[in-house]
């Protein structure tokens, strides 16, 4: 071991934010740890001559210009075993080893939005960090539970789908459930545009590299990038990398909720979080489970949404994407976070095919914290809207073939009257930001007006009206 004294920074803070560097020097490694490359196993180095806890950064082929960072995801009996956080130049068995740091330090502030930054804090927008940005920990505890306020205030997202359906509140964790080329990104960028919150965290994790910029330039656009801190790890970067960059984004997220800002934190995608989870998990020798995936997935996953939700200084409302495998909407990772979020919002591939955008399935999707936020007569409302698309889905069949007799069911009858309206009440252009007051008025007028029901009693409306006439059914207007 060398006497130099070692302090392992990205990004180093300016001496002006004193705390903050006080605070890196006593946690700084004070002496140099070496070893040396034992074995390689696919994204797995074992090492040799050197301890560290799991977590730990070192570098790979110090002092060198094939230096490369790498993370200490577990053991082979006394050997650490790191994957690497950046693409491994060549190395070979003895190659020095260092440990510099115990966690990944970041650094993030409010002039840090409209940038684009990886998951190690590093532009990659070709232009410096700001110089004022102070440190902020990547690993960090969630808030406790008695520390959490409950969620009592709506969020605008902008899509009338759901701020008037599947309304969410400030500190809600929701998930957007969908196989593959069903507009989750689209909806993603929907939602940044819209939102009524301060700050913008987006992480893009295991996304294709074209795809960042056609996010950036036609799903974000100028006025949603200028809030916003992009955190990209693309599919061809090391799986150590995609996970810090979940971690990073958060870490972002919980800094700018401190500050006492409402925060959105979108994530696509946290299948592919779970993938890259998988690829160091079995790497680092646990045994698979469910479809491969080995236990370490299903501890990580409700690591990464406890850290979002709301506290007594702010709150960061996060909407997680799930890409289902074969659309199966109850395969491994789908059927474990609906049990963590606060609700989940179905796209389906059905209503996509019949050109309705955003094509999100009310009747499969579900805000558990709707009826804390929402007006009694919007609640009502809202139900009743509900009551109408499953009334039409029931009888779809019948209705398509022409062998429902109108006037047989005032029920079936409502629900054709309002198929059409409630379809161009729940469809919207991607450009479109629909104001949340609008969106409540405009169901609550829609159900009232086709129906001649109150807001009182529209919770009601399989009641049949006051002396109906024999074979007749509300009119549509």
């Amino acid at each position: 071991m060398s006497a130099t004294r070692f302090q392992y920074k990205i990004n180093p803070p300016k001496i002006h934010h004193a705390a903050a560097a006080t605070r890196i020097i006593d946690e700084a490694v004070t002496h140099q740890i070496t070893g040396r490359i034992a074995a390689v196993r696919g994204d797995a180095i074992e090492l040799e001559g050197i301890t560290a806890p799991i977590g730990a950064i070192c570098e790979v082929c110090p002092g060198t210009p094939n230096r490369r960072l790498a993370r200490v995801i577990g053991f082979q009996g006394v050997r650490p075993i790191i994957a690497p956080l950046e693409t491994m130049a060549p190395i070979a068995a003895g190659d020095k080893v260092r440990l510099v740091g115990g966690a990944l330090n970041l650094r993030a502030g409010a002039s840090l939005c409209g940038r684009v930054i990886d998951a190690l804090g590093r532009p990659i927008d070709n232009k410096p960090l700001p110089e004022d940005l102070i440190p902020v920990e990547s690993n960090r505890m969630a808030p406790e539970s008695l520390d959490r306020p409950p969620i009592d205030t709506p969020l605008q997202t902008g899509v009338r789908a759901i701020d008037a359906m599947l309304t969410c509140g400030k500190g809600q964790r929701l998930g957007i459930f969908a196989g593959s080329g069903v507009g989750k990104s689209t909806l993603l960028g929907m939602l940044a545009r819209g939102s009524s919150a301060d700050r913008i965290v987006i992480c893009m994790v295991g996304e294709r590299g074209r795809e960042v910029q056609e996010f950036i330039q036609r799903c974000l656009g100028e006025e949603g990038l200028r809030r916003s801190v992009v955190v990209v790890a693309t599919s061809d970067r090391p799986a150590a990398q995609r996970i810090a960059a979940t971690w990073t984004a958060t870490a972002i997220a919980e800094s700018f909720r401190d500050e006492g800002k409402d925060v959105l934190l979108l994530m696509d995608s946290v299948t592919r979080l779970a993938m890259a989870q998988r690829e160091l998990g079995l790497a680092s020798g646990e045994p698979p489970t469910t479809r491969g995936y080995p236990p370490s997935v299903f501890n990580l996953l409700p690591q990464v949404v406890e850290r979002a939700g709301r506290t007594n200084l702010g709150s960061i409302t996060a909407f997680y994407t799930v890409l289902v495998e074969g659309d199966d909407h109850n395969e491994p990772i789908a059927d474990t976070l609906r049990g963590l979020l606060d609700g989940h919002i179905v796209l389906s591939r059905d209503l996509a095919a019949q050109a309705q955008w955003p094509p999100i399935d009310v009747l499969q999707s579900l805000s558990r914290l709707q009826t804390h936020l929402i007006s009694p007569a919007t609640l009502k409302a809202a139900s009743a809207a509900r009551r109408y698309l499953s009334d039409y889905k029931k009888n779809a069949d019948l209705i398509s073939i022409g062998a429902y007799r109108n006037g047989s069911d005032p029920n079936v009858d409502r629900a054709i009257s309002m198929r059409e309206p409630l379809k161009r009440f729940l469809s919207q252009d991607s450009g479109d930001i629909a104001p949340m007051e609008q969106s409540l008025a405009v169901l609550e007028a829609l159900i009232t007006s086709q129906v001649g029901l109150n807001p009182q009693n529209a919770a009601a409306p399989h009641s049949p009206p006051a002396n109906p006439q024999p074979g007749s059914a509300p009119s549509a207007s």
